[in-house]
């Protein structure tokens, strides 16, 4: 989220332009997972992970705790390419936590997230040209959905990863400049009820935003899926349970009504 004053809603919508046009060519440190260490994560092919025995593909997690809904989503990517060939991150909103995957599927990190302080999965239309001090703690929502996102610069001339820009939604480095909201410390914290203080960008370890989110946005777009916490995961992505689907092309006569309607999703 960001304030613009004249000067700076110009190089906005220069920085914006230069956004668009790409898009169309196109925690604590202890508290970071152990497949994301500060010596970088490590190669992985950009194929996709051998199918399970189930049939279909899966994401690789590598022992990384995460909810139902997360490895859901990250199996429905995989199996579905999704992801169109790109790096891919899942924000769980719920659990206050970050996953990073390569293209292929392999977890590269996760870490703890701040998000917006207000419970919601919408934003406020035309909110990412507002002054802060003007919007409401009830507008300070983290959206839900899918996003294509790409580095850039913000405007305190710091690099991000541009979530969504006419929203101002980034992923960025914890902020510190108000110590009053005790940021670092409440990702250190072992619980997410802490973790909901910001205007609505998702803050991140300054670690692993530096060691993993940085290199894998380098050079390359990626895919945001930020879950939502309000409507169920497989209205807003149009997911499918990879197990059921895979059960009922093998064997379609065996297989459930979830799974029929899971191959036309």
């Amino acid at each position: 989220m960001r304030a613009h004053s004249i000067g700076i809603f110009v190089l906005g919508l220069f920085l914006h332009a230069q956004y668009a046009a790409a898009m169309d060519g196109a925690v604590a440190v202890s508290s970071i997972s152990a497949s994301s260490t500060l010596q970088g994560a490590p190669a992985r092919s950009a194929t996709a992970p051998q199918p399970a025995a189930s049939g279909g593909h899966r994401a690789v997690f590598e022992g990384e705790q995460a909810s139902r809904d997360v490895r859901h989503i990250a199996d429905w990517v995989v199996d579905s390419g999704d992801n169109r060939g790109l790096p891919f991150v899942i924000i769980d909103k719920t659990d206050a936590k970050i996953f990073v995957f390569d293209a292929g599927g392999w977890i590269v990190g996760a870490a703890p997230a701040l998000l917006g302080l207000a419970r919601g999965d919408d934003t406020v239309p035309d909110i990412g040209k507002r002054e802060l001090s003007t919007i409401g703690p009830e507008e300070r929502t983290t959206q839900a959905g899918r996003f294509v996102a790409q580095l850039g610069m913000s405007f305190r001339g710091e690099d991000v990863v541009w979530v969504d820009y006419d929203s101002g939604l980034s992923l960025h480095r914890v902020i510190t400049s108000n110590p009053r909201d005790r940021r670092v410390e409440r990702l250190a914290t072992p619980t997410p009820a802490d973790n909901r203080i910001s205007y609505g960008c998702i803050n991140v370890p300054a670690a692993f935003y530096n060691k993993v989110i940085n290199p894998i946005f380098t050079g390359t777009s990626g895919i945001v899926y930020v879950l939502p916490e309000t409507r169920p995961v497989r209205q807003v992505f149009g997911s499918y349970d990879v197990e059921t689907r895979h059960r009922y092309v093998q064997a379609p006569e065996n297989a459930t009504d979830e799974g029929a309607s899971a191959t036309t999703q």
